[in-house]
């Protein structure tokens, strides 16, 4: 069965679906890429056959952005399928759509991904899908005309029904409302279980948090609606859930409900792209661990077959700036190479002929684009995915859109290398304050923008290297040095002091070393007097994955730790004492005293400010990328105790199989425990002077190891192959 639809499908074969796939056929640049599903039905065929479907407006035609805006990519749904069969007797025949088909309406009578669906079980139609059916009113259906030259095979993970969720608490509020708590928030929807009489109405409403006074909130999610509505049919025990819309929230109001609830009526459905877990981190601070739950989760809520900002609201778009910063952090948690392959295909669909990338992707929002650090996921993401897996085809496929990109780049900041005026999102949601001496951490717009012109155009050489573009790895790394040379000119002081003196500044400079040799130690000096002198971060999008890894590659672990460990607005740490399950949109987003941040925009789901997970992983647990040799074929590892913490410990399953870096305090001893799998090598850097104080797997290093030991910084380096080893040094 090959089938794709305007809309999204669910489809029958002889009374039952052919899959449990959910979304099909998914959320492309419809007008350009329309994916179709492609499924082995052998088994699912009798004497007599029926195909049947159910088509709804989801993205293709229902409310999308913000601004009530509905049919963006047509005004008529329609579905495509075709059976394809192989007789045992070798002859063939094919089944498709046509003028014989029939269509009706049924009990779905109201469905938007925003507002929810509702659903009337008294218009059912029993056996509708199944051959013996009886429709003979129904109407016959139009045949559509559309090309089928955008038809693509799907290049990423479905969306499934991942796992279920049982409520943790059903509450009275102080207003009388009737409301499940799920302990967790979550994306998906609730399955109901329901007695009554036919036309009673059961009305569920959906929210991410309470409000201070203890009553349903649900300001924050501006004009969605998140409404589902079930009319009873009334026999028996009813089981109700929706079929193409989707939630974000952790508690469930319900109204109309026939008699008193409880906790066994609703189950919590989470959905999410089919992604198998890659990643896991976790420590002696149970407040961080609690954060590494929330980045999952952030996750797990926002890739629904496109990364978008948030599951919640009347938004839920692939902002590229959003994806960019978390994009290494992502590809920790979970295996997104095919979730990436399949976004960037519409990325580069949707990028203008003249380079410039839209600020969403899928693209609609009828213009705007070209914003630095979020156009530029079209070169940061695949350069990532590459990095992860090692495989470098999507660097072949994507090429030609990450060129264009940096050459748009190339043309708005002219012969002076400088982007200078355009408008851009900037450090987006970074610290703000209404003291009058400091009015909050602002970071030029234009320095941000000629740093990552410099950054992605580096990228962009490497990328060119690696797939054989020799004269453009040349142009593109030379192009990159001229970049670094005016970005220092125009916004760098003989002291290493940068015009923006901000956090966000000095760790975007740092991190894609901008910066001559000497004025490194002294720039990494003002971000540390800063730092310090603040007492917490006051960075946003841009900035945030950046300044602990900034702070601790130049010798500044003490402040990195400090801000992880920080429990105070600003902080990762405060939505998490405020009892966050997922990552706040905005560092505030509910203040100590239980009142909430501006209406417009706040989303307890976002998962941005989850990228520190990148360090939390690398840099704290000690395993990282070397990328020479991409994919973990030769791994990085290299833990740093700190923050007081007695333990830490990462696992990634890679391509080659489990990586392990895991250390712990025993005493006045650190033991270190690595896993390296098969056909791989690593290098482990350990903060020990002499090798002779180190001992591997309870004995002195082997002569094979220690011949490998080099001096690395204040500490020493040596080379293993695959196995599993246990180091262990005295620690002061």
């Amino acid at each position: 069965m090959y089938v794709t639809s305007l809309g999204l499908y669910q489809l029958f074969l002889n009374g039952k679906k052919v899959s449990t796939d959910l979304f099909t056929p998914g959320w492309t640049s419809y007008n350009k890429r329309t994916q179709y599903q492609t499924y082995d039905v052998t088994s699912m065929l009798q004497a007599k056959n029926s195909l049947a479907a159910i088509v709804g407006d989801g993205w293709y035609r229902g409310n999308i952005g913000w601004s009530s805006q509905n049919g963006y990519y047509g005004s008529k749904i329609a579905l495509l399928a075709q059976l394809q069969i192989t007789y045992t007797d070798g002859t063939t025949e094919l089944i498709g759509t046509d003028d014989s088909w029939k269509a009706t309406t049924g009990p779905i009578r109201f469905s938007d991904i925003y507002n929810g669906e509702t659903y009337d079980a008294r218009k059912e139609m029993p056996g509708w899908s199944t051959a013996g059916f009886n429709d003979s009113n129904w109407e016959k259906a139009a045949v559509a005309s559309h090309s089928k030259e955008n038809l693509v095979a799907p290049q990423g993970s479905v969306v499934k029904a991942v796992e279920e969720i049982k409520p943790v608490k059903l509450i009275t509020t102080p207003k009388g409302e009737t409301v499940f708590d799920m302990g967790q928030n979550m994306v998906g929807w609730v399955r109901l279980k329901v007695k009554g009489k036919a036309g009673d109405q059961v009305t569920l409403k959906f929210a991410e948090v309470l409000d201070k006074e203890g009553n349903f909130y649900t300001a924050n999610l501006r004009s969605a609606k998140c409404t589902d509505v079930y009319i009873l049919k009334g026999e028996g025990e009813e089981v109700y859930e929706p079929h193409f819309t989707f939630h974000g929230f952790r508690f469930v109001m319900v109204e109309g409900f026939p008699a008193q609830p409880s906790l066994d009526q609703i189950t919590g459905v989470v959905i999410h792209s089919d992604m198998n877990p890659t990643g896991s981190f976790s420590c002696s601070e149970p407040l961080i661990n609690q954060l590494q739950h929330n980045i999952q989760w952030g996750q797990k809520g926002n890739f629904l077959d496109v990364p978008t900002d948030c599951p919640q609201r009347d938004e839920r778009l692939g902002w590229t700036g959003d994806a960019q910063v978390f994009s290494m952090t992502a590809a920790f948690n979970f295996d997104v190479a095919p979730f990436y392959t399949k976004w960037m295909r519409d990325v580069a669909a949707d990028q203008l002929p003249n380079g410039l990338v839209p600020h969403v992707i899928p693209d609609v929002l009828k213009g705007g684009g070209g914003s630095t650090a979020w156009a530029d996921a079209s070169v940061i993401v695949p350069w990532t995915t590459y990095l992860v897996y090692g495989d470098k085809r999507i660097l072949e496929v994507q090429y030609p859109s990450m060129k264009a990109w940096v050459n748009y780049m190339k043309d708005r900041a002219g012969d002076k290398l400088l982007w200078l005026g355009d408008t851009h999102y900037g450090d987006w949601l970074a610290f703000a304050s209404n003291r009058s001496d400091y009015t909050g951490a602002t970071t030029e717009k234009d320095l941000i923008a000629t740093a990552y012109y410099s950054y992605s155009a580096g990228l962009l050489a490497k990328v060119a290297a690696i797939i054989g573009q020799t004269e453009d790895a040349k142009t593109y790394a030379q192009l990159s040095e001229n970049i670094k040379k005016a970005f220092v000119k125009d916004f760098v002081t003989s002291t290493g002091r940068l015009v923006s003196h901000t956090q966000t500044a000095y760790s975007v400079a740092l991190a894609f070393d901008l910066l001559p040799e000497d004025l490194v130690p002294k720039a990494a000096a003002f971000l540390a007097a800063d730092v310090k002198k603040m007492g917490h971060l006051t960075t946003g999008f841009v900035g945030t994955p950046l300044l602990c890894k900034t702070l601790s590659a130049h010798g500044y672990d003490d402040l990195a730790f400090m801000l992880l460990n920080r429990k105070n607005y600003p902080s990762w740490l405060y939505p998490v004492t405020q009892g966050a399950t997922t990552i706040w949109e905005r560092w505030d987003g509910q203040k100590p005293d239980g009142s909430f941040q501006d209406v417009g925009m706040n989303s307890f789901n976002h998962y941005a400010y989850g990228a520190i997970g990148e360090w939390l992983y690398h840099y704290v647990a000690g395993m990282d990328i070397d990328a020479k040799q991409p994919g973990y074929k030769h791994i990085l590892f290299a833990p740093h105790p700190g923050g007081g913490l007695t333990n830490a410990s990462a696992e990634f399953h890679s391509m080659y199989g489990k990586i392990k870096s895991a250390w712990k305090m025993e005493g006045t001893e650190l033991v270190y425990d690595i896993v390296v799998p098969a056909n791989t090598t690593a290098t482990v850097t350990l903060p020990v002077a002499s090798a002779d104080v180190l001992t591997m797997n309870g004995q002195a290093l082997p002569a094979s190891v220690k011949s490998t030991v080099k001096a690395a910084g204040k500490g020493s380096s040596l080379q293993v192959g695959s196995g599993s080893y246990q180091f262990r040094y005295p620690v002061k």
